[in-house]
Order: C-alpha cells, then sequence, then structure tokens
C-alpha cells in the first residue's frame, strides 16, 4: 500500500467449486456421503485397535493416532466446504475463522508428517531389530514419539500462521479455494508478505523434509534386510509389514510436496484444488483401506469386534 485510503478485508469468501446449480447437489450429496464414511472407517479403527487386545502393540497404536488424526482434519475441511454446496452462493469466514481452520488444518498435517516418520521408525526396529523390538519400542517411547508429535506440528504452525496473520489483507477477498489454505491466503495480502512467505517456506522444509529423510533412511535400512533374507517367502513376508505404509507414505509425501514446498505463492488454479482435495479428501478415505485391508489381523480383529468371527 502507498499510502491510500484501503478498507482492509474483515472476512474471506471461499469459491469453492463453482459449476451449475444441479452439480452442487451433486457434489454436496458426494462429500458428505465421503465425509460419513471417512468418519466411520477410522472411528471402526480406533474402537477396534482399544478393543482388540491382539492390536495392543505399537503399530497398531500409531494406526488409532493416525486415524484420529484423519477424523480431526477432515472435520477442519468437509464441513464448512459442504456450506459452500447449498444455495447461499458462497462461504464466508472471518479473518479470524480463517486463520483458526488454517492453524488445525496446518497443525494436523505437520504432525501426520512427524508420525509417519515414527511409524517408519517402528517398522525399521521390528524387522532390522526384531529381538530387541520389544525392550526398544516400549510403551514410553511410543507416547513420547506421539506427543512429539503434536507438540512440533501444533508450534511450527502456530509460528507459520503468526506471521501469515501479521500480513493485511486488502481488495479482493475471494479465495479460489475450498478451505483456508497459505498459498491462496498470501495472495490476497496487499502488504509485502515475503517475511511470512519465507518462514513459511523454511517450516514447512523443517516439517516436511526432515521427517521424510528420517522416512528414507528407515526404509533404507528395512530393504538391505529384507535383501538379507535368504527365502523369497520371507522376503515378502518382511516387505508386506511395511508395504502399506510406504504406499501411504508415498501418496501423502508426492501431494504435499508439490504444493508446499516451494518458495513462491502457489498460483490459484482449479488443478491446485484437486491436489489439495488428494490429501484433505482422498487420503483420509483411502489410507484406513490400505492399511486395514490387506491385514488379516485386523481383519479378524475388526470381524470380531463386529460379532462376525464366530462364523469362521
Amino acid at each position: 500500500m502507498r499510502g491510500e485510503n484501503v478498507t482492509k478485508v474483515s472476512a474471506f469468501i471461499l469459491l469453492g467449486f463453482p459449476t451449475a446449480p444441479w452439480l452442487q447437489y451433486v457434489l454436496f450429496l458426494l462429500f458428505l456421503l465421503t465425509y460419513l464414511f471417512v468418519l466411520v472407517e477410522n472411528l471402526a479403527i480406533i474402537l477396534t485397535v482399544q478393543t482388540s487386545s491382539s492390536l495392543h502393540r505399537p503399530m497398531y497404536y500409531f494406526l488409532g493416532i493416525m486415524s484420529s488424526l484423519e477424523i480431526w482434519y477432515v472435520s477442519d475441511i468437509i464441513p464448512k466446504m459442504l456450506g459452500g454446496f447449498l444455495p447461499v452462493s458462497y462461504t464466508h469466514l472471518d479473518v479470524y475463522k480463517s486463520m483458526t481452520q488454517l492453524y488445525f488444518f496446518s497443525s494436523l498435517v505437520c504432525t501426520e508428517c512427524v508420525l509417519l516418520a515414527s511409524m517408519a521408525y517402528d517398522r525399521y526396529v521390528a524387522i532390522c531389530h526384531p529381538l530387541r523390538y520389544q525392550v526398544i519400542m516400549t510403551w514410553g517411547l511410543c507416547v513420547q514419539l506421539v506427543v512429539f508429535s503434536f507438540v512440533s506440528g501444533f508450534s511450527i504452525s502456530a509460528i507459520k500462521v503468526y506471521f501469515i496473520s501479521s500480513a493485511t489483507f486488502c481488495g479482493s477477498n475471494v479465495l479460489n479455494h475450498f478451505f483456508c489454505d497459505i498459498s491462496p491466503i498470501l495472495k490476497l495480502a496487499c502488504t509485502d508478505f515475503s517475511t511470512a512467505e519465507l518462514v513459511d517456506f523454511i517450516l514447512a522444509f523443517i516439517i516436511l523434509v526432515f521427517p521424510l529423510v528420517a522416512t528414507v533412511l528407515s526404509y533404507g535400512h528395512i530393504s538391505m534386510a529384507v535383501l538379507r533374507i535368504p527365502s523369497a517367502t520371507g522376503r515378502w513376508k518382511a516387505f508386506s509389514t511395511c508395504a502399506s505404509h510406504l504406499t501411504v507414505v508415498t501418496i501423502f509425501y508426492t501431494a504435499l510436496l508439490f504444493m508446499y514446498v516451494r518458495p513462491q505463492a502457489i498460483d490459484s488454479r482449479s488443478s491446485n484444488k484437486l491436489i489439495s482435495a488428494v490429501y484433505t479428501v482422498l487420503t483420509p478415505i483411502i489410507n484406513p483401506l490400505i492399511y486395514c485391508l490387506r491385514n488379516k489381523e485386523f481383519k479378524a480383529a475388526l470381524k470380531k469386534a463386529l460379532g462376525l468371527g464366530q462364523s469362521s
């Protein structure tokens, strides 16, 4: 701003997915069913892990925490998105609520990054040090890893959102997105936001890349240990215990690294909204399916929890 009288933005309008009116109702129903499905499948995982003594192990403990994160951050995004499909054309959020949504979403994503690295470490210990697994992966260590994941995720996001919220927003208040994400918000800043952008980039790099490096190192050691197993059956059995986690990590980081590890604000195009939909909507759906459908132990525990185990 060059000293001229400019009206500051007090609320943002989420553009969402502007389409024909009849398609808005189709999308509303689609995302509503998706949201309910995410809630049901992740709640099923949490309850099954809690009630099945055979699943009271670190791998499933982390899986239960992961499911809690999935529920929390789809609940941060989808309900407000659904409002945008209703006859009231656009979803309004005041700046405070926008920053609150951004904070919780960013915190949960950052927490999941660190938690995925913790799960990779668990698989590393299980495959590379099986005889010492119970000694190393104690419940105390598991709790410490989860607490560290939350503390690092929420504290880093607090710094990011503080610098973003210090920018002045004026002129257009239309966010070409379906939730309050970092880059679309920075696009609307009318003051110099280079400091906020630099802080966001550095912290995003730390919270995304460092856990990714830890995950890659864990799987590097896992790969070498698996290759040393003499039988093909043994190699496949060892690899199958971490294949699900590796698939989830690949999907998660591919989307996030593309979206966030760049020093400039991202152009708010429809393609970026579709990529955002992958990790805000699609990922919470497929993660439980990837983790559980191929896991015979979990499927048996789920059937028992649902009272279907007697027929087997």
